[in-house]
């Protein structure tokens, strides 16, 4: 199995992300790269993010890397 994800614009545009991923091979792995990078992600240009398995989104949602403002 492969965990990769993938990172878009506000809008659901792809985008090339500025820190380069690797194929994960456990979900927490691939979880805890994004818990990391997510910083330099926003500050490349990367507003959210999906995770998939294989081809299938394990999220229902996409994830912004926006701080909630409240």
């Amino acid at each position: 199995m492969a965990w990769v994800w993938r990172f878009e614009k506000a809008d659901g545009t792809e985008v090339p992300p500025p820190v380069e991923p690797e194929e994960f091979t456990t979900q927490g792995d691939a979880e805890s790269w994004i818990g990391e990078e997510w910083r330099a992600l926003l500050e490349g240009g990367v507003d959210q993010v999906r995770l998939f398995e294989d081809g299938t989104e394990i999220y229902p949602a996409p994830m912004s890397l926006h701080a909630e403002e409240g």
